[in-house]
């Protein structure tokens, strides 16, 4: 993931790992000492060419140039350091240079940690070093024609496995344990593209000691056909906030742009592939929207941008549906998974968080360091920044829901409703979305009538009958036909309005008493059968006063009179038996 955030920062769109089990020349290279780094390999590339900034900030071994340049995910001075968990001696080729780092200071003459040739001006010694250069010839892309013209149109790590025990590391690496890293890979990519604005595409490779090579795993972000400009006009969108935020541009709103883009995982050992859809939304908080968050922001060179992203569909070869989300926090790239980046949510959030040292999970503000700015900023960039964009995207994805012709948008209204918080999981750290999203929220045309309609809270009536009674379907039926908008919810939604709604009395609910209030207004002019469905629904609650006036009480010949307090006046008599009871 680390290299994945070099790969974005330079601007790349595609990046390829190679575990390569070659074994090549010892004789010419640079020193005898030089020779035992001639074997099995991890190659990462990506199809950006290093800068003069990149070639002098990765000889910075404890602190990363990134720091002074908030856009770039990368930022933290422990990034390309990761490498070294596996390696001793990376090697870079990029461009018209190659450049070796060695921390050891041995392979170079005393306090040389490294060695860059320019292939274009150090013809002499290249050719006298064949075998030296030969680990980058015929690898993604690189040739001879490539090295002797110093043309290379991307950038090839190369990080010889470790062998035995060094004083960087006393991790020793092998195939089993490279094989080991691309599968822990595979197990987040249907969102590793998920937050990146570059990079589009990753894929894994090996090639065995015989030269034969191929391709083990691929993931790409493909943008919706039908939608080619979006993304790219969004993104641009989130660009000019950011750089009137930066500017100290005054804006009290956040800026908001959202884009569908489908996620394609295809494992080439299983022959398996996976297509995951998402609707992002991306925003950017305004300056002046909260002046403390503007302080950290400039002190910290962190910018209040958060992306949030929902599953519109997951779908394997097979066109089954993969059951089962759980939201996870990012830092643009998945954090590691565990309860640390657990959120309780059914999407995704990914934001400018400060996170621990080691890059594991997001600060937060304990006893012990109740005053650090970075977690600060992540309570403040929760509560200020990701309700406003969590409320976008939902209504967002109501208006495509709304729009969609057949598969256009693979989301229904009950997906819509799963991407609601539900207050029953939801982590602690999280809660304080809760009140803002649903103050913005629930004040839209958010709920789904059984008529297909989307409206206000205040204009519904919600049911909880089980469908399964058979009074329901005519009580429901009966509601519509008087006027009323009847809608089903799931229980994270009802929870959310019970709890949040700013008058509860105003969240109306089919019952008894709200179905009698009706027949007062409308009387039923339906089938017998219906009247006595309703007769039974209105009889529920035993609340036999309320009866009075209703003209639902059946008679022997088929017909229906009202309920009387008194029959004096009545050419009727009533009976009651085991099956229709008396009740006083």
């Amino acid at each position: 993931q680390e290299l994945i955030q070099n790969a974005e920062d330079a601007g790349a769109s595609e990046v390829k790992f190679m575990y390569d089990e070659t074994e090549y020349g010892r004789e010419s290279v640079w020193s005898d000492d030089m020779g035992q780094y001639q074997g099995s390999a991890l190659y990462a590339f990506n199809n950006a060419v290093f800068t003069t900034e990149d070639w002098n900030g990765i000889q910075e071994i404890a602190r990363s140039r990134k720091r002074e340049d908030p856009l770039k995910v990368g930022r933290f001075g422990i990034g390309f350091n990761s490498v070294y968990h596996i390696t001793d001696v990376p090697s870079i080729y990029s461009g018209d240079q190659i450049g070796i780092l060695d921390p050891h200071q041995t392979l170079f003459g005393r306090h040389e940690s490294g060695q860059c040739w320019n292939l274009k001006e150090d013809v002499k010694e290249i050719s006298e070093h064949a075998d030296q250069f030969a680990p980058y010839v015929g690898i993604f892309g690189s040739s001879e024609n490539t090295i002797k013209e110093g043309t290379f149109p991307g950038t090839l790590f190369r990080f010889p496995l470790r062998v035995k025990p060094s004083q960087l590391s006393s991790n020793i690496y092998n195939k089993e344990k490279v094989l080991e890293l691309f599968e822990s890979f595979k197990a987040d990519a249907d969102t590793v593209l998920l937050f990146l604005k570059s990079v589009q595409k990753v894929s894994l490779h090996v090639r065995e000691s015989d030269g034969t090579e191929r391709m083990l795993f691929r993931v790409t972000a493909i943008e919706n056909q039908e939608l080619k400009l979006e993304r790219p006009n969004s993104l641009k969108t989130l660009g000019l906030a950011i750089d009137r935020y930066n500017n100290g541009v005054p804006s009290n709103s956040v800026v908001c742009a959202t884009y569908q883009v489908n996620i394609v995982a295809e494992d080439e050992t299983a022959k398996e592939t996976q297509k995951t859809s998402w609707l992002v939304c991306n925003s950017v908080g305004g300056r002046g929207m909260c002046s403390e968050l503007d302080c950290l922001a400039d002190d910290l060179k962190f910018i209040p941008t958060i992306g949030i992203a929902m599953p519109l569909l997951v779908m394997d070869e097979d066109e089954g549906a993969a059951q089962g989300f759980s939201g996870r926090a990012f830092c643009f790239l998945p954090l590691p998974p565990g309860e640390e980046s657990m959120t309780g949510l059914s999407v995704h959030i990914s934001g400018f968080f400060g996170l621990t040292d080691n890059r594991r999970s997001i600060k937060w503000r304990e006893v012990d360091q109740w005053r650090d700015p970075a977690a600060l900023w992540n309570e403040l960039l929760i509560a200020k920044v990701v309700p406003r964009t969590y409320s976008m995207l939902l209504l967002e994805s109501i208006k495509r829901v709304q729009t969609a012709k057949d598969q256009d948008f693979p989301l229904s209204a009950e997906g819509v409703y799963r991407a609601w918080p539900d207050l029953r999981q939801i982590r602690d750290r999280w809660k304080p979305i809760l009140e803002p999203l649903f103050k913005d929220l629930l004040q839209q045309a958010v709920i789904l009538s059984i008529d297909q309609c989307w409206l206000k809270v205040d204009t519904v009536v919600f049911t909880e009958l089980d469908n399964t009674i058979e009074h329901t379907e005519t009580v429901i039926s009966y509601l519509q036909s008087s006027g009323m908008q009847v809608a089903k919810v799931p229980a994270n939604v009802a929870m959310a309005l019970n709890s949040y709604f700013p008058d509860p009395k105003a969240v109306k609910k089919v019952t008894p008493a709200l179905v009698r209030q009706v027949l007062r207004k409308s009387r039923h002019k339906g089938a017998a059968q219906e009247k006595l469905h309703l007769l039974e629904f209105i009889l529920s609650d035993d609340s036999y006063s309320e009866l009075i006036g209703l003209e639902l009480l059946p008679l022997q010949n088929g017909t229906f009179v009202a309920f009387s307090s008194s029959i004096a006046d009545k050419d009727a008599v009533y009976i009651f038996s085991d099956d229709c009871p008396r009740y006083d």
